[in-house]
């Protein structure tokens, strides 16, 4: 996905999951019902929102910082699943599917999260229809999301993985004024983005500095030839 298209999804649910919209569509008292139950929450980094396999209680609408999905593999290794920006939702699938969490959520800076309980967040979505069709567009772009990982973990090298991920990031979570895309990664969870040896992923960090493609300060990277990487990447 272009990231025209992506930031068309993004800026068409947050337009709509607001307190503006929900007090159109909502009731007065499930408006009221909406405001006395939401609760805002701060998670400090390093932090754990919910944990694989726990029984969801709402959702996290997150309002600024940056986290992680990730899920631990039959040998504990986790391997990163996806990077949650602000703007965005999480748990809602499991609540929507009706299961526990699949995955576990991680604050990877200091988070704030508005925390909306089940009950309400299911009448909103019931009540909303711009909420809803906004939900499911999200749902449909996350599904393409996924195909996307899958096909990249089984075909790709780790080189073009580590081509492909930096440029993703950097599209979806932008850059500071000196150009460096706006995350500090641990070599570590670089490589359990790739899925990767961390030993390997330190090696090819090296190699692209080297190559010219990236410059890196500490664990902050910024893109020096984008060409080179879709070329290294296979994007198009």
């Amino acid at each position: 996905m272009t990231k025209e298209k992506q930031l068309a999804i993004d800026e068409t649910f947050q337009k709509v999951f607001n307190e503006k919209s929900f007090q159109q569509y909502l009731s007065k008292e499930d408006f009221e019902k909406y405001l006395e139950a939401k609760q805002n929450l701060t998670f400090h980094k390093g932090e754990v929102i919910f944990e694989d396999g726990e029984t969801p209680k709402g959702v996290y609408y997150i309002e600024n910082g940056t986290t992680k999905l990730s899920k631990s593999g039959v040998y504990g290794k986790e391997q990163i699943l996806r990077i949650i920006k602000s703007g965005d939702l999480i748990g809602y699938r499991s609540i929507l599917c009706g299961e526990n969490f699949q995955a576990k959520a991680e604050a990877m800076t200091d988070v704030g999260t508005t925390f909306i309980p089940t009950d309400v967040f299911v009448k909103m979505l019931k009540a909303d229809p711009q909420l809803s069709f906004a939900m499911m567009q999200k749902i449909a772009f996350e599904l393409g999301e996924s195909s996307n990982t899958i096909t990249f973990l089984a075909q790709k090298t780790v080189r073009e993985r580590l081509a492909e991920i930096l440029l993703l990031l950097e599209q979806k979570l932008g850059t500071d004024p000196e150009g460096f895309i706006q995350i500090s990664l641990t070599r570590e969870e670089i490589a359990n983005i790739i899925g990767t040896a961390t030993e390997s992923a330190i090696r090819l960090i090296s190699e692209f500095k080297q190559d010219g493609l990236i410059s890196v300060e500490g664990r902050n990277i910024k893109i020096i030839c984008h060409d080179k990487l879709r070329k290294l990447g296979h994007i198009a």
